[in-house]
């Protein structure tokens, strides 16, 4: 079925959920951060959730039943959607006993060669105190699914790098092996599930060569990795984590991380990720610390 352009401007639903320290140090383990901060709940601040946890967060909204009503997306092709991009802003940590709420909204649709694209900004606040606490800007591409339509924008995702590689000096390069389990780890520690990340089945009907590592827990890996290397392994210090979804990446294999910092802002750091190939899994990849 086609997505329909009256999408555009509603609401895509919303989530609550109460953070405890088993959801945060699963995610942990998903995204094999050991650090104490993660998973030590008896450090004397406790435990803090990785960053990227915001994307477990905002998946029972991306993938929730008021987000197919209103597209006309059908089960069979949100299992076909490609998410391409992931924006996140982080105002503050999430912490086990916030009770956090997601709500999220359509503000752009467009139809390209590979099918429609469907950008979501995504809010996730305190129940409680009303303060913001993540921010996103989630892309999909549903293949082979058009608009019906005309398409719109309502606003932009905040602008990413022009150039898709690293335009500094390269700080360093990191390998970072995957295990062939890494994918069904991280489905179930970030409770995020598409048959194309676990069942090869699914994945070659779909056209893929095999199962696929999540675009966000690639995304989550290179965070994780520069918050060791670039803010002393502190994650409080992560304000944006920032990159586009592009080549595939194969559990089991190993991807390459390359990193800068930017002239004159400390703050701003660039990234790539590629996979074994040496095809560019992240780019236009930019972390931002205070």
């Amino acid at each position: 079925m086609p997505i329909h352009a009256t999408a555009l401007g509603q609401s895509a639903g919303e989530s609550a959920l109460e953070v405890t320290p088993r959801l945060t140090m699963a995610y942990a383990a998903g995204v094999e951060a050991e650090e104490a901060c993660y998973l030590d709940d008896l450090r004397p601040d406790g435990v803090v959730a990785p960053p990227p946890f915001c994307v477990s967060l905002e998946w029972p909204v991306v993938n929730g039943p008021r987000y197919r009503e209103i597209t006309g997306i059908t089960a069979q092709e949100a299992w076909g959607g490609i998410h391409v991009q992931q924006d996140s802003t982080f105002h503050r940590a999430v912490r086990p006993g916030d009770r956090l709420r997601t709500s999220g909204r359509v503000i752009k649709l467009k139809p390209t060669s590979a099918g429609t694209l469907v950008v979501l900004k995504l809010e996730t606040g305190d129940e409680r105190s009303g303060e913001p606490v993540v921010t996103s800007y989630s892309s999909t591409i549903f293949l082979r699914v058009p608009l019906e339509g005309a398409p719109g924008t309502l606003e932009e995702p905040p602008a990413l790098r022009d150039t898709g590689t690293i335009t500094v000096l390269m700080e360093g390069g990191v390998a970072l092996p995957t295990s062939r389990r890494m994918a069904h780890v991280y489905t179930e520690c970030a409770g995020i599930w598409n048959p194309i990340h676990t069942e090869r089945r699914i994945a070659q009907d779909k056209q893929l060569p095999d199962v696929i590592l999540h675009g966000t827990c690639t995304w989550a890996l290179a965070g994780m990795e520069l918050i060791r290397r670039c803010a002393e392994g502190d994650p409080l210090r992560l304000k944006r984590l920032a990159g586009r979804f592009h080549g595939m990446v194969i559990p089991g294999t190993t991807i390459g991380l390359e990193y800068g910092v930017e002239p004159g802002e400390p703050g701003k750091v660039q990234f790539t990720v590629t996979n074994a190939a040496g095809d560019l899994a992240v780019s236009h990849g930019l972390a931002e610390f205070s």
